[in-house]
């Protein structure tokens, strides 16, 4: 507004100068300066009238913006003021301080503004239904999924009319089959009963059948089919239509009824016997090398333990070969039966191997090594158990003759009738009472050894007899020469008794003459096996350095007994 009045009083200035200087005279001159004047007082009032309007306009806007920006300061000072005070402090700081009971305060009106504005759940009032008929009700039920939780009515059922009546009862099926297996403690008579064979038609099956589903004849899990016919009520069994079931690897068997009678048809099956080979190099585990070469848990185990024999397990690491052959049947029409292992083999990277074979020497069936070795087993380092060793081999002072001498053997104190056990496998050679060491035995073993067992109360064995690793030979006592029940042990060696602590027994089984060829002719025709031929390799990378064997410490001499 001020430049505006500051350019005309300008332009009036220049005007009434212009009027001024003109040509005319001075009387002349003075007119037209006054009537400048007036003309320019004029056009200043209809300039000044233009821009009232617009100056109105702008004060409105103006004024606009002045509520909006107070406006916008009372919000802004609201924020500040709650940003400031914080409403919403950690209640579990300052616990009762000022800022505690503000934070409360708000926790509280926010949860009884809430409260307040709960919905209401109330009933909304409507027109009652009209009452709906059991026929309707009935149609209506039939498309709903109520009936699912009260039987499964399946399908669209429609209320009783004169067209449609409820029966008295559902029909049966003319034929039912079904699959039933045989327990681990179950019989196959029990499971056909199980599986509602009534009892006149499962003795029949019994007796028609006979050895071939006698105890024990039929392994369980085997499967058992069934078809049951139709019978006249419901109060009766179904009659045994047919069973079919897998008797034995080579031998199916299946049972019709024909004219009213059960008939057997018994199905031979081809069975190829020839043993599973499975080989294969250790990788990380033997255990798991010889499961990913296809072996089962119950074959890997005896397969360690028969290895174990000849060589121990911790000396078998990544790169050593591994064999395995195991008696195994398979029928022409698929089915396999895998048996137990017959033949395990190992071969150390460091060039050792062991061969074991599985043979039955005198009725008793133990691992042979490829030698005709039968497995070791350690004999008794004591002949009596939870006894106190009561003096040592060795010079000793004797309690009854009072004076030192030799004790040729050890002394081990047990309460009379203690039992006492052979060390080892022996004949008898002695059985009686021997001067100072009372009654008294001696046994004689393998390899120019023998054993002796003094001061009994009772002996146990004659003569002559031959006794086994652990047979009871007596009891122990205080006989001859003797200051309480104790038992006096020694070992001879070619006659000559030696300290007993010194000498650990081991027994083992020998294969000789024809048994041992017989033997080593049945182990060259299963190593000539050639199913089962593939061969895990391993990378050169993943083969482990072996550790080389420390030197053995010093034990106590071991005795071999075969």
């Amino acid at each position: 507004m001020q430049s505006g009045c500051i350019d005309n009083e300008i332009n009036a200035r220049r005007v009434t100068g212009l009027f001024a200087k003109n040509d005319f005279g001075q009387s002349q001159g003075s007119a037209g300066a006054s009537g400048a004047a007036l003309w320019l007082a004029r056009t200043q009032e209809q300039t000044g009238a233009q821009e009232q309007a617009p100056t109105s306009g702008q004060e409105s806007e103006t004024r606009a913006k002045a509520q909006q920006n107070e406006a916008r300061h009372w919000r802004d000072r609201l924020a500040h003021w709650a940003h400031d005070v914080d409403l919403t402090p950690d209640l579990g700081q300052n616990i009762g301080s000022i800022e505690w009971i503000r934070g409360a305060a708000t926790c509280f009106a926010l949860c009884f503004a809430a409260i307040s504005m709960r919905p209401d759940f109330a009933a909304l009032p409507a027109a009652p239904q009209p009452a709906m008929s059991s026929a309707s009700y009935d149609e209506f039920r039939s498309q709903m999924i109520t009936p699912l939780a009260l039987g499964a009515d399946s399908g669209r059922h429609m209320g009783p009319t004169d067209a449609v009546m409820p029966l008295k009862e559902t029909p049966e099926r003319p034929m039912i089959q079904l699959s039933a297996a045989i327990g681990s403690s179950d019989s196959f008579q029990r499971t056909l009963s199980r599986a509602g064979v009534s009892s006149k038609d499962a003795k029949m099956v019994i007796d028609l059948l006979g050895d071939d589903v006698a105890p024990g004849a039929v392994a369980a899990g085997t499967r058992l089919d069934l078809t049951l016919g139709r019978r006249a009520n419901r109060n009766i069994p179904r009659p045994l239509d047919a069973l079919a079931f897998r008797a034995r690897l080579d031998m199916a068997i299946n049972v019709t009824r024909q004219d009213g009678d059960l008939a057997v048809t018994r199905t031979a099956i081809a069975v190829d016997d020839t043993p599973l080979r499975i080989r294969g190099v250790v990788t990380d585990s033997l255990y798991r090398s010889a499961r990913a070469a296809g072996a089962t848990p119950g074959t890997i185990q005896t397969y360690l333990r028969a290895i174990k024999q000849q060589v121990p397990l911790n000396k078998i690491g990544a790169g050593d070969s591994f064999d395995i052959i195991v008696a195994h049947r398979r029928a022409v029409t698929g089915e396999t039966e895998t048996g137990e292992l017959l033949y395990g083999g190992i071969k150390l990277a460091n060039g050792k191997k062991a061969d074991m074979l599985k043979w039955t020497q005198n009725g008793k069936t133990e691992w042979f090594e490829a030698s005709g070795v039968g497995k070791k087993r350690p004999g008794l380092i004591r002949p009596v158990r939870a006894a106190r060793l009561s003096s040592g081999f060795g010079m000793r002072f004797h309690p009854i003759l009072g004076y030192s001498r030799m004790h040729a053997g050890v002394d081990f104190a047990a309460s009379t009738g203690t039992p006492i056990y052979a060390v080892t496998d022996g004949r008898v050679t002695f059985a009686g009472r021997n001067n100072g060491h009372g009654k008294f035995v001696k046994l004689d073993h393998i390899g120019s050894l023998a054993t002796s067992y003094s001061h009994m109360s009772r002996i146990a064995v004659s003569a002559g007899q031959r006794v086994k690793r652990g047979q009871v030979i007596g009891y122990v006592g205080s006989t001859g020469l003797s200051t309480g029940p104790h038992l006096h042990y020694q070992v001879y060696r070619n006659g000559k008794a030696v300290n007993p602590m010194s000498v650990k027994f081991e027994q083992s089984s020998q294969l000789a003459g024809n048994e041992l060829r017989a033997f080593r002719t049945r182990l060259a025709e299963l190593k000539r096996t050639a199913n089962g031929p593939t061969i895990a390799v391993v990378p050169a990378s993943m083969v482990k350095p072996r550790v080389e064997d420390e030197k053995p410490k010093a034990k106590p001499a071991k005795i071999a007994m075969r």
